[in-house]
């Protein structure tokens, strides 16, 4: 969820160059709308004489540091805060990528006091010059990582740590993992759990009437996410004919709206699932499909006709299909496995499943997962329907 930034904060990265600075500041911005404030471009400001490259900048940084302490960096980060904000006290989140020395940090937490935060990225220094090596920026960069540490600024980087709210060490994380320990710090987790998504699922053995239920309560939604696999049909009925859902989630007529979602917990027989896209029709941009939902082949609903007649199975092969992706992950599968990444005729609809749930938590969008007798709950942060 998007963060109410109605409250001043400024939050200072330090680190050695390829420890992670500016990609946490962007997810921040992403995430939580922060606006990004470049000591490069300061530097620019203060001396636009100065060329674009690494040795240059560094320099000019280190030659304003001399002159007053680090304090540039505060008297300029204040005049932009004045010039964006039109009421008298400045407001929302800005990262500051990144100071270089301790005078910088005393000088923004002497003049905006506890709502500065600092966070330091680390990490081993073999790693830091491997990242260096493939890093490509604007910016005319050294040959070698050894040539960056001769920069006295850039020797003494680490020793900010000391000093720092948090640190963090980026070769021990992934990007991800840091942006939850920045967003801890800001306090920009929301108070209370929200009812994001509602599940519904079978207690019995099908036909209790889920297709309905998701069918009515449809419209409330802007996600509807459907789980396992094709079965006789979840009939919704509505005007003029009832409406027959195999794959797609079965608010899909009812919610016209809605985005679908086919989660990597599906399992999908392409023919049928293609036919039922064109009868419901059903666009390329409103249906998802995760790369990893597993594919349905003639020979599992053969082996399901022969073996499952005695329990009234429909034959739709989406047990044999699933016993197969759960014991062929040694490659020896007969047939092999395929997911719906490896279907050439799905390839417009295949998106991460998991990127499209975040982005709608974010949004605080409301999400109806539709599923079977064993459906996961893990993803669930709202109701729980039987």
């Amino acid at each position: 969820m998007r963060a109410d930034n109605n409250q001043l904060r400024i939050v200072l990265l330090s680190g050695a160059i390829c420890s992670g600075k500016s990609g946490l500041a962007k997810r921040l911005q992403a995430q939580h709308g922060a606006r990004i404030v470049k000591t490069r471009d300061l530097i620019k400001q203060q001396v636009p004489s100065v060329q674009e490259t690494r040795e240059s900048l560094q320099r000019a940084g280190e030659r304003l540091d001399r002159e007053d302490q680090g304090a540039w960096v505060q008297n300029a980060l204040s005049r932009l805060l004045q010039a964006q904000q039109s009421g008298p006290t400045p407001t929302g989140l800005f990262v500051i990528d990144s100071v270089r020395i301790k005078g910088q940090v005393d000088s923004l937490r002497r003049a905006f006091g506890t709502v500065v935060y600092h966070v330091h990225l680390t990490a081993d220094r073999n790693v830091l010059a491997a990242r260096y090596k493939r890093r490509g920026t604007k910016t005319k960069e050294f040959a070698t990582y050894a040539e960056v540490k001769q920069s006295t600024t850039e020797r003494n980087i680490e020793g900010l740590a000391e000093f720092a709210d948090i640190v963090v060490d980026t070769d021990r994380c992934t990007p991800d993992a840091v942006l939850v320990r920045a967003t801890a710090l800001l306090d920009l987790y929301p108070r209370a759990v929200l009812s994001l998504v509602d599940v519904l699922v079978g207690g019995q053995y099908g036909s209790e009437g889920k297709g309905n239920i998701v069918g009515h309560i449809a419209p409330e939604y802007d996600l509807l996410v459907r789980v396992g696999g094709p079965n006789a049909g979840h009939k919704v009925f509505a005007e003029p004919e009832a409406e027959t859902y195999h794959h797609l989630p079965s608010g899909t007529g009812r919610a016209p709206r809605a985005n679908l979602l086919l989660g990597a917990g599906a399992v999908i027989f392409p023919r049928k699932l293609l036919e039922e896209i064109a009868v419901h029709r059903v666009s390329a941009d409103r249906l998802s499909i995760d790369p990893q939902a597993m594919v349905i082949e003639d020979e599992d609903r053969k082996i399901e006709e022969a073996m499952l007649a005695a329990i009234s199975s429909t034959f739709q092969g989406v047990g044999s299909a699933s016993a197969r992706k759960i014991m062929g992950r040694g490659g020896k599968a007969i047939p092999p496995v395929r997911l719906a990444k490896d279907v050439e005729v799905l390839s417009s609809y295949v998106r991460d499943g998991q990127e499209i749930l975040k982005r709608a938590y974010l949004e605080n969008r409301r999400v109806l997962l539709e599923g079977t007798q064993g459906t996961s709950l893990s993803i669930t942060t709202g109701n729980t329907l039987f």
